[in-house]
């Protein structure tokens, strides 16, 4: 073979040197387009004191609200909300969102490598109308492209940092429908205790009533009394028995809702057997944190703030259209065939390549309006999610703080109301007061049980709606799996996930 001419070999090496240095100049004249994101304040809240919160913690004490239920001294109530937060379907399906958030990252990663590594072959059989020997030949091709697009707007490098932000706000997702489920299971379960006692106090109620129907047929039967009273007992006590099936009607669509919940059939819960009627009690107790800070750390303002992040590096990948991408390209090919005598050549090329929309007619200009746009809109929406939390927990303070006043007034209406149901029927007795008193007692006395019962359980479902307004209860999912083990293995048989399904999350005070 002949040595290749120097000028040959002159231009070859300087052609090299130039790509290399078109190829550093273009990685050290790399930007990042688009606004660097910056937290907003506050808005409204951004140094809220609390409101009617504030005004409690004179009355409570702090703590940390990890898992609040428990606080609720309910044994049944604390089993029941750790199944629902392992079972539920809600949460499953938002432990899943966070796997599918972890592969988009990963796909968003894998832009900081060549986006073209192609590797293609063929063995093809061809033939020739021809006169001579062997007409027919196998070629074979092997060849190899490689193209990396250079980061030089930072496009790459935001949609990274949209897929990150996405991840987070999935993460929040996640704490959040925990949140949720404590909240709902715990408001099941007081309105189940509720309406059990309830029925109590409405067959007790049934039966008192039942005694005053018999005492007045007997009084009629022996001429001591007329039929109005007789008629009287009878309608308040078929009244009142007409009430209890609506009661049972309630109480089983509760159990079946708190069923659903737990992802169990329909039906009663053996769990509950046990103190039946029995309304969990307990006092208020709130985190150490300011009221300002807890907003800020719910699950749904953290959501909407990450959305508003991962929307904001958006607004960056858009405008990295308008400018030219540079490309460094690179192949190389193999070609041979079964012809004898065949010479074998081998092709390649290197170099770089640069496309540029350059009159788009307001296409991609108006594409980067529409991505700011959208960032402005929920930039607006995590300004009114703080609102909406800090209203939240205002309403639910005031709420369990007014109805803790109305049950001390209430249980002095009941025990005044049962007094006077005992003069009553020992005047009738005596002949001192006429029948009315007696039914007019039995009412008052019984409207007052059901509103007093009703107000303990309204205590309980305000302090539930107190905690989940303070975004309590999600702490303790970061150390549980994201899925159970059946799930785990049924995926993994599927598809090739390694490490994504069983990665732990990040703690709870992880920033």
């Amino acid at each position: 073979m002949l040595p290749e001419p120097a000028d040959a070999r002159s231009r070859a090496g300087g052609l090299t040197v130039g790509v290399a240095l078109l190829g550093s100049l273009l990685l050290s004249a790399c930007t990042t387009l688009g606004p660097d994101y910056v937290q907003p304040p506050g808005g409204a809240v951004a140094d809220w004191q609390g409101g009617s919160l504030e005004q409690s913690r004179a009355r409570a004490f702090a703590t940390r609200l990890d898992e609040w239920w428990t606080l609720l001294g309910d044994p049944a109530l604390n089993a029941l909300v750790q199944e629902a937060l392992h079972h539920n379907h809600s949460v499953r399906t938002a432990g899943l969102r966070i796997l599918e958030a972890r592969a988009q990252l990963g796909i968003a990663n894998a832009s900081r490598y060549p986006q073209l590594q192609q590797l293609s072959g063929n063995a093809l059989q061809t033939g020739q109308v021809r006169d001579g020997p062997d007409p027919h030949f196998i070629r074979y091709g092997l060849g190899a492209n490689l193209g990396w697009e250079i980061d030089f707007w930072g496009k790459f490098q935001r949609s990274i940092e949209a897929a990150d932000a996405s991840y987070f706000a999935t993460l929040a997702q996640y704490d959040d429908i925990q949140v949720l489920m404590a909240a709902q299971v715990a408001s099941l379960y007081v309105n189940i205790r509720t309406l059990e006692s309830r029925l109590q106090i409405s067959r007790d109620n049934a039966r008192l009533q039942e005694r005053s129907l018999a005492i007045t047929q007997k009084l009629f039967k022996s001429g001591n009394s007329d039929e109005l009273d007789v008629q009287q007992a009878r309608t308040q006590y078929l009244s009142t028995l007409s009430g209890i099936p609506i009661l049972e009607a309630s109480l089983r669509q509760g159990q079946n809702a708190l069923s659903t919940l737990l992802a169990r059939a329909p039906g009663p819960l053996p769990e509950m057997q046990a103190g039946t009627g029995r309304i969990p009690h307990a006092t208020l107790t709130l985190a150490a944190e300011l009221p300002a800070d807890l907003v800020r750390r719910r699950p749904d303002v953290r959501s909407a703030e990450r959305l508003m992040a991962a929307q904001s590096a958006l607004i960056g990948v858009s405008e990295a259209e308008l400018y030219p991408s540079f490309t460094l390209l690179g192949s190389v090919g193999l070609s041979a065939s079964s012809l004898s005598g065949s010479a074998t050549t081998l092709d390649w090329g290197v170099g770089p390549s640069f496309k540029w929309n350059l009159f788009d007619h307001g296409l991609l200009s108006n594409a980067v309006l529409v991505q700011d746009a959208r960032f402005q809109q929920l930039k607006e929406n995590y300004l009114n999610t703080l609102l909406g939390a800090a209203r939240e927990i205002d309403d639910a303070a005031i709420g369990f703080a007014k109805n803790e006043e109305q049950i001390a007034l209430l249980e002095q209406t009941e025990q005044a109301a049962r007094r006077s149901l005992d003069i009553a029927n020992i005047r009738y007795r005596e002949g001192m007061a006429d029948f009315q008193r007696v039914l007019d007692s039995q009412r008052a006395l019984f409207s007052q049980q059901e509103r007093l019962v009703s107000s303990r359980g309204n205590v309980m479902l305000s302090l539930i709606s107190l905690y989940k307004a303070m975004g309590g209860g999600w702490q303790q999912g970061r150390h549980r799996p994201l899925l159970d083990e059946q799930s785990r293995q049924e995926m993994q048989s599927r598809s090739d996930w390694g490490p994504l399904l069983t990665d732990p999350l990040p703690p709870a005070d992880a920033p």
